[in-house]
């Protein structure tokens, strides 16, 4: 009777699709800290998709988390971790220092690069 039943759900379409989820429950989502200071917590994020302007068709966000002040860096796509890295020095570290901490998404330009 197992074998029958096994032969049956997999060949079962709706079965197939109707599966339940059994990962574990992630748990609740911590806060993260707020900031004692200006650029001691950055977060950075691109906006792509955007229509040529000049040279650039993406734009960095890099925003602080304390007073909420934005740097909106322009870029070209594709676009290398070296690259966004020196846009970074010339257009953030040379005004506000190196933060402590730096929240981004996990853009694959970085995990792939660095």
């Amino acid at each position: 009777m197992k074998a029958d039943v096994h032969s049956y759900v997999s060949s079962c379409s709706t079965c197939l699709q109707a599966k339940p989820d059994r990962a574990k429950y992630p748990g609740l989502l911590s806060p993260l800290p707020v900031p004692t200071s200006s650029w001691q917590v950055i977060s950075m994020d691109f906006i792509d998709g955007l229509p040529t302007s000049g040279q650039a068709n993406c734009i960095m966000v890099v925003v602080d988390k304390f007073s909420k002040y934005a740097h909106f860096i322009p870029l070209r796509h594709p676009y290398s971790a070296a690259k966004v890295a020196q846009e970074f020095l010339d257009s953030v570290f040379k005004l506000h220092g190196m933060p402590t901490h730096i929240i981004s998404d996990r853009d694959p330009v970085f995990t792939s690069s660095f």
